[in-house]
């Protein structure tokens, strides 16, 4: 995430939205209810850049929204006859007061059938430290204490939100094409899938991806690395390739962990998660992991699943 965008994540007014008359309370018809995104997470990470990104695809994005006007803008929305059909409203510690209302505004709009996901913007504590450094600004909630001494005040507040979230992003190493480039490859479509997947490789030296739904350990396999002729060459590469899936037990890992997948998928639909990210880990992030990312997506691609496939970690070394 670019160093700069932490200026523009706490530079927003506070949200103003006319509620109308209270008692007003016409029934809606489900196929007016807007689609709704609900864009939260770590102050710095990246909420304004998603929100910005959103907007550019025709969503109807409200800043800084107290938690208890949510419903109240779906309604609203509901009743502009088609023209407010995707809402996106940030959510974030600058309207802590109304944070609490938070868990019974999202019971409300399950009890009315909206659509609704949530997507979280998290960050490592020393990429946020540092743009919030870059901006000489202090961060909301570290009072008279440290940066990170707010950090983690947010961690704690946002814990619970980040174990509901349907989509987590880390925005650790991303600038801002790179976070656009995420939220377009998850929203740009005109029709909603039922299933989007984003298979990640990763090299263990690296850390693991905490944006991970799931993580699975290439090492077992031989690693190309200590062959001479393999080594300056990448996991994209057929020779790299053919070598790893010609190693003993790659071909059966790949057929199995896909049914593995086929299982856990189903069941995702079934529990309305639309969004999961499969990190699929080596030494380096450069080989193993990157051969078995590419096989994986093009199986769960086969199977209907909308799937993109991010190399971490690769050219890192």
């Amino acid at each position: 995430m670019n160093e700069h965008d932490g200026q523009h994540e706490q530079a927003g007014d506070g949200a103003q939205v006319s509620t109308g008359t209270p008692n007003d309370k016409a029934q809606v018809p489900d196929a007016a209810i807007p689609e709704l995104v609900i864009i939260s997470g770590m102050s710095g990470a990246g909420r304004s850049t998603a929100a910005k990104c959103l907007e550019d695809l025709g969503w109807f994005v409200v800043d800084n929204l107290p938690p208890a006007l949510i419903p109240t803008m779906v309604e609203l929305g509901a009743r502009s006859q088609g023209n407010v059909a995707r809402i996106a409203v940030v959510v974030d510690v600058r309207g802590r007061r109304f944070f609490d209302n938070l868990r019974e505004s999202l019971a409300d709009l399950e009890a009315k059938n909206v659509t609704r996901r949530i997507v979280f913007l998290e960050s490592s504590d020393e990429a946020l430290v540092r743009r919030f450094e870059s901006v000489r600004r202090p961060h909301p909630l570290q009072g008279d204490g440290r940066i990170v001494d707010g950090i983690a005040a947010e961690r704690e507040l946002l814990r619970e939100l980040r174990g509901d979230a349907d989509l987590v992003i880390d925005t650790s190493s991303l600038n801002v094409h790179e976070l656009r480039a995420k939220m377009d490859a998850q929203f740009a479509g005109e029709e909603e899938p039922e299933l989007r997947a984003t298979v990640m490789s990763f090299g263990y030296k690296y850390g693991l991806p905490v944006d991970a739904d799931l993580v699975v350990d290439c090492r077992f396999l031989p690693n190309p690395h200590w062959v001479p002729e393999l080594r300056p060459f990448t996991g994209l590469n057929e020779e790299v390739s053919g070598y790893v899936f010609n190693q003993p037990g790659a071909k059966e890992f790949l057929d199995r962990y896909t049914e593995l997948l086929q299982l856990v998928a189903t069941g995702y639909r079934r529990e309305g998660k639309r969004y999961v990210t499969i990190a699929v880990g080596c030494t380096g992030g450069k080989h193993r992991s990157v051969a078995m990312s590419e096989k994986l997506a093009a199986r769960l691609a086969a199977e209907g699943v909308e799937t993109v496939v991010v190399h971490r970690d690769m050219g890192r070394e």
